[in-house]
C-alpha cells in the first residue's frame, strides 16, 4: 500500500447534490479496493501508477477558522473514499475534521463500511441530525470478500445497532443490487431493527469495471451471463421492475413505508424502518436537472458531483 501526505488549501467541498451543501473526503484513494467502486476512475487525476486501493493520499489542511459559517448546512462524508477506512485509525484525518468542525452547528452524514467509525460515535452525537449509513449489499461473507476488503457484513450491522442504540439515525445503504445474487430482503430483515432508513440502489456498469464485474459474473456465476446481458447490454428494466414490485409486497406486509427516489422520510426509533428504491437513474437523473425536492442524487447524478470533486481537488491541492 502506497501512501503519501498530501497538503491541500482545503477539505470542504461545495457540492451541487441535494444530499448535501458540502463534499468532504479526507483521503484520496480507498484500501477498500471494491471491484465495483464509482469513484476508481479517480485514478486517473491522482498520478498513481498503483492500481485503485494500493494507494492512499492523506489530506492535510489548515484548521479550519469561524466554523460557525458552517451552521445550518450539511457535510457529507466519504462521497469518493471511506472516511474510517484503516488508515484512519493512524492517521486520524476523519477525527480531526470532526472535531475542528463541532459545535457550529453544521450537520454531518457519513458514508461508510467499517466500524472504525465508533470510535468517534459520542463525537458524531453532537452534531444536530448525524446519520451514519452503512454500505451492506450481501449477507454472504465468501461474496463480500470477493468484492471488498471492508470489515465483516456481522461488523458493520454490530456497529449500525451502536449507533442506533445511541440515538443515532442510521441507513442501511444496499447498494450496488447484484443482480441474481443479492438478497435486499435478508438484509433488511438482518438491519430493520437497527436503522431508520433502507436505501436501494441498483448494480451500475460503467468505465473499466463494467468489464471487470461482467468477466467475473462469467466466471464465477456463468448461469447469470444471460440476465447480465439483457440487463446491462439489451437495457431491459424488467428486472428491476420485478424487484420493485417484490419490495412493494415484502414491505407492506412487514409494515414498512415504501418510497422512490425520496429520502425525506425516515422512520421513528423503534419503528420499522422506511425504505427507498433508487432504481430508475435515468429518471432521477431528469428529475434532478429540474431541481426536484427529493435527494435525486445518490444515482447517476454521482458523477457529476465526483467530477466537481476531482476538480476542486485538484485546484486546491498545494
Amino acid at each position: 500500500m502506497e501512501i503519501k501526505e498530501l497538503p491541500v488549501k482545503s477539505v470542504m467541498t461545495k457540492s451541487n447534490l441535494p444530499v448535501s451543501d458540502y463534499s468532504v473526503n479526507p483521503y484520496v484513494g480507498c484500501s477498500h479496493a471494491c471491484k465495483y467502486c464509482y469513484a476508481s476512475f479517480m485514478k486517473r487525476f491522482t498520478k498513481h501508477t498503483e492500481p485503485w486501493g494500493e494507494f492512499i493520499d492523506v489530506k492535510y489542511w489548515p484548521e479550519i477558522k469561524h466554523p460557525e459559517k458552517y451552521a445550518g448546512k450539511e457535510a457529507f462524508l466519504g462521497s469518493v473514499t471511506d472516511c474510517y477506512q484503516p488508515c484512519e485509525s493512524k492517521y486520524g484525518r476523519t477525527h480531526a475534521l470532526l472535531e475542528q468542525l463541532q459545535g457550529s452547528g453544521i450537520s454531518i452524514s457519513i458514508a461508510t463500511k467499517s466500524d472504525l467509525v465508533l470510535r468517534d460515535l459520542d463525537l458524531i452525537k453532537t452534531f444536530p441530525n448525524a446519520r451514519v449509513s452503512f454500505s451492506i449489499n450481501t449477507l454472504d461473507e465468501a461474496f463480500r470478500r470477493e468484492m471488498d476488503r471492508g470489515v465483516s457484513i456481522e461488523r458493520r450491522l454490530a456497529a449500525m445497532k451502536q449507533f442506533y442504540d445511541a440515538g443515532v439515525q442510521t441507513t442501511c445503504f444496499i447498494s450496488p443490487i447484484f443482480p441474481g445474487i443479492t438478497d435486499p430482503m435478508a438484509i433488511i430483515d438482518a438491519a430493520k431493527d437497527r436503522c431508520n432508513l433502507v436505501w436501494l440502489e441498483n448494480l451500475n456498469l460503467r468505465g473499466d469495471y463494467r468489464v471487470r464485474i461482467l468477466d467475473w459474473i462469467h466466471e464465477k456465476h456463468p448461469e447469470l451471463d444471460d440476465l447480465y446481458r439483457e440487463i446491462y447490454s439489451d437495457k431491459s428494466r424488467a428486472y428491476w421492475t420485478l424487484l420493485d414490485a417484490e419490495m412493494r409486497e415484502y414491505t407492506a406486509r412487514e409494515g414498512m413505508s415504501y418510497l422512490r427516489d425520496d429520502d425525506q422520510h425516515r422512520s421513528a426509533f423503534g419503528d420499522p424502518p422506511v425504505v427507498v428504491n433508487y432504481f430508475y437513474h435515468e429518471e432521477v437523473k431528469k428529475s434532478a436537472k429540474n431541481k426536484s425536492s427529493n435527494i435525486n442524487g445518490i444515482g447517476e447524478k454521482r458523477l457529476d458531483e465526483i467530477m466537481q470533486v476531482i476538480e476542486r481537488f485538484v485546484n486546491n491541492a498545494e
